[in-house]
């Protein structure tokens, strides 16, 4: 500090005038934790070169009290505005956090800044059915409130909101189910209803993350995704499925059986039966609100790898009948 009282905040941060807001935080992240009174037990130089830092980090992180800084130098704290709770002096309560990652992310919140690191909702991981976020100290300083928006306009509380995805399995999304999941150490019992989708959003309030030193939580939005299925493809309310079908059973059509959700069912395939055209089963699909939508079965021709003698005879008899030509009219047709 000058004679004259000034503080020149960015020798105090060791950044250029014209650092950026990201230059800025770094900046104070890094000083914070070396001279934290935690990691310099009764160092009152250390302690006092922290709230130095912490003063000026306060003032530049505001995008108008930096400019009046800036603008007035010393006499900014009384151009236009209070000089707010971090002004020169500032008495922080060390002894009220359980660690410096509780102080850092409460005094980023009381600044008006977001104590996420890049990537935002990172900060959940952990097993498969599982969440884990909070703090990221050591080797960085993540935790934070990573949510929809981030923080909110200076003056406002953070957005203490956060995302994760879960993922489920068709019959998991098709019945519903109850999974617990891990929420900032705590095991929260979710129910997810029959008859979601992929991109179905479930709100769980007050589960989202916790704001250090004033107990604040907000909300946690699941993100649903559905994993695939070797049969079955969700669309729209329609539940559909290739329908494996003999030559004879296209031709000759006849009583299958046939799976669907809720077990076998036999269904009349019509003679003749045109690839690519799909069987209708009503109230067979996908749950919905007030019923079922419908399964769509679409048959598809399935040769056996191996003819038996009988089969292999059968078919040159056939190709020895057969009456019309499958390609009739269609070799004139493609030509260029």
């Amino acid at each position: 500090m000058n004679a004259n009282g000034y503080r020149d905040y960015f020798k105090v941060l060791g950044v250029e005038r014209g650092a950026d807001a990201d230059t800025v935080k770094k900046a104070f992240r890094r000083l914070a934790r070396q001279h934290h009174p935690d990691v310099n037990p009764g160092d009152k130089s250390a302690e006092a070169r922290f709230k130095e830092v912490s003063e000026a980090y306060e003032v530049l992180s505001d995008p108008d009290k930096r400019r009046r800084y800036e603008q007035f130098g010393q006499y900014w704290s009384q151009m236009g505005g209070p000089a707010g709770g971090g002004g020169p002096g500032m008495d922080v309560d060390f002894g009220r956090y359980g660690n410096f990652d509780d102080f850092i992310n409460d005094l980023l919140g009381r600044f008006g800044g977001s104590g996420g690191g890049a990537g935002g909702a990172a900060g959940f991981g952990g097993a498969p059915g599982g969440f884990g976020f909070g703090s990221g100290f050591p080797g960085g300083f993540g935790g934070g409130f990573p949510g929809p928006g981030g923080a909110t306009a200076r003056g406002g509380a953070a957005n203490l909101d956060a995302e994760a995805t879960l993922n489920l399995t068709y019959s998991e999304a098709f019945r519903g189910c109850e999974r617990t999941l891990a929420v900032n150490e705590e095991r929260v019992q979710v129910r997810i209803p029959a008859g979601v989708k992929a991109g179905s959003r479930l709100r769980l309030k007050g589960k989202g993350n916790l704001q250090p030193g004033t107990g604040r939580r907000g909300d946690l939005y699941l993100q649903l995704q559905l994993q695939e299925h070797p049969v079955w493809k969700l669309d729209g309310d329609q539940l559909r499925a290739e329908l494996p079908l003999s030559l004879d059973e296209l031709a000759l059509g006849g009583e299958v059986r046939v799976a669907t959700p809720d077990g076998e069912a036999a269904v009349q395939v019509p003679p003749g039966m045109t690839l690519g055209r799909s069987l209708r089963l009503k109230g067979k699909g996908w749950p919905v609100k007030g019923g079922r939508g419908d399964l769509l079965l679409t048959p598809v021709l399935k040769l056996p790898e191996m003819l038996s003698p009988e089969e292999r005879s059968l078919l040159e008899q056939l190709r020895q009948a057969r009456s019309a030509d499958p390609r009739s009219g269609w070799i004139q047709a493609a030509k260029l």
